[in-house]
């Protein structure tokens, strides 16, 4: 098949700065890179623009604003998915690609009104709801796919013998000019902006949710500060459509029971979303990165620390340990809040063991978004040959 005639809709979210938009935004730039026509669509929300620019062609699908109510936001953004596509032909495309559950919908629901005979869906993780909507829209993305892939061989195993699904390992890249690029003015900049001034830096990035162990990252910082009084949490990002306001609360009211500050220039700082040059410039000033997740498809943020230098303390659990080392990282027991401590202050010390001249960069190599677009087009030209008529719409 010519890689250059396929015609590639790739389908996020959202146009705000998640690991799964993010993703499409790479694979997107790079699969434009090897030769192929590529859109990316999105619902924005009152014309809200993509985060990033694209070097792909970007379809925002309208989507007025609505109460804060998660089945109402992803019935909106699921409709407004399918209207895009409509409007854009959806026969102009070889391939149709949902990264998430939301646009997996979008499409399996098309296919069911016979508007395209099938899509393609990666799955980067699955969530837990309570509600019985949510949770049947999440099983039906992956359900009625005609292929599913995954970023991590973990998510891989955990779709064959938790759901019965036979799916592919696609992983992640790096960009590795974006983290390594500096300009020291500009940083300083961005961290003065932001009141990040601490002598030593702990950099969290993902925002407040029980997902990412951000609580637990709280009680490790406190003992941390035992040692280094004057040590900074900074928690980065956290754009998110689901709900963690819950958590949020937990996290301010347990920090003013342990007597740490939240604001620019405090002990904590909690940025909220951030400008897209913002993560850069924070993960190279950090002394050291947190990723001590209890729940990740794959992780990204511990390869984009590493990219900028800084070291990692991560979770000693998979999909980390499909992929990392003690030669790499810092490992740490997510469920442990000493555990943490005792990783970030050998992090903090030096003595972390992160061998940044030979094995940081091994690992860097191996995960580029130009290999992970050809893992892409090897996968999507399978899939074409096997049952055109189910993914060519």
């Amino acid at each position: 098949m010519n890689d250059a005639a396929l015609r590639i809709a790739l389908f996020t979210h959202s146009v705000n700065p998640r690991g799964g938009v993010v993703h499409t935004l790479e694979l997107g730039g790079a699969l434009h890179e090897a030769g192929l026509d590529v859109t990316i669509f999105a619902p924005s929300v009152d014309g809200a623009p993509m985060f990033r620019a694209s070097r792909c062609r970007v379809v925002l699908a309208p989507v007025a604003a609505h109460a804060n109510d998660t089945v109402t936001m992803v019935q909106t953004r699921i409709d407004a998915l399918k209207s895009a596509l409509l409007e854009q032909q959806a026969s102009a495309f070889d391939i149709l690609h949902a990264q998430d559950s939301i646009s997996g919908n979008a499409l399996a629901e098309l296919r069911e009104a016979r508007a395209i005979r099938g899509f393609v869906r990666t799955v980067h993780h699955l969530d837990v709801f309570t509600d019985a909507r949510l949770s049947a829209w999440q099983q039906r993305a992956y359900a009625d796919a005609d292929a599913v892939f995954c970023v991590s061989d973990t998510w891989t195993r955990k779709m064959r013998d938790d759901f019965g699904i036979e799916a592919s390992t696609v992983s992640n890249g790096v960009d590795l000019e974006r983290f390594r690029g500096s300009n020291a003015m500009g940083d300083a900049a961005i961290c003065a902006r932001l009141g990040v001034d601490g002598p030593s830096v702990v950099l969290a990035v993902g925002g407040i949710e029980a997902r990412k162990n951000t609580l637990q990252l709280l009680e490790a910082f406190a003992l941390l500060r035992q040692t280094h009084a004057d040590a900074q949490l900074v928690i980065a990002g956290g754009a998110s459509l689901l709900d963690h306001d819950a958590c949020t609360r937990r996290f301010f009211a347990r920090a003013a029971e342990l007597h740490l500050r939240i604001g620019p220039r405090e002990s904590i700082v909690v940025t909220g979303p951030l400008d897209d040059d913002d993560i850069p410039a924070l993960m190279r000033r950090a002394d050291v990165v947190s990723m001590v997740s209890v729940y990740e498809g794959f992780g990204l943020v511990t390869l984009e620390a590493l990219a900028a230098g800084t070291p990692v303390v991560v979770s000693k659990t998979e999909p980390f340990t499909d992929y990392l080392n003690e030669r790499v990282c810092c490992w740490a027991q997510p469920d442990d809040a000493a555990s943490i401590a005792r990783a970030l202050r050998r992090a903090l010390a030096g003595e972390a063991g992160i061998d940044f001249d030979h094995a940081v960069p091994d690992l860097l190599n191996r995960f580029s978004w130009r290999d992970s677009a050809r893992r892409h087009i090897a996968l999507y030209e399978r899939h074409l040959q096997r049952a055109p008529r189910a993914l060519n719409a």
